[in-house]
């Protein structure tokens, strides 16, 4: 992978876990939103956030012994009523 640690990139890169492999395809169809950018921490394969058009996803590793992660979906701007 080229060198995108720690800076927002706007092209997607395909990430995989132990049990699944993440095309922008498959993403944008298990959070139901569209892809718009996405940020890699220092050393790892695998996001840390990635924005969509309505969402901040939070991607973190949800098993110890396995690569597996967890996708929280938090709203970008939430309409004040």
């Amino acid at each position: 992978m080229e060198n995108v640690q720690n800076k927002i990139i706007f092209d997607w890169i395909d990430f995989s876990t132990d049990t699944e492999t993440y095309s922008r395809e498959a993403f944008e169809n298990a959070v139901g939103d569209q892809f718009e950018a996405m940020m890699f921490d220092d050393n790892h394969e695998i996001p840390s956030f990635i924005w969509t058009l309505n969402y901040v996803c939070v991607l973190q590793n949800s098993a110890r012994m396995i690569n597996d992660i967890s996708i929280k979906k938090v709203p970008r701007n939430p309409a004040c009523k």
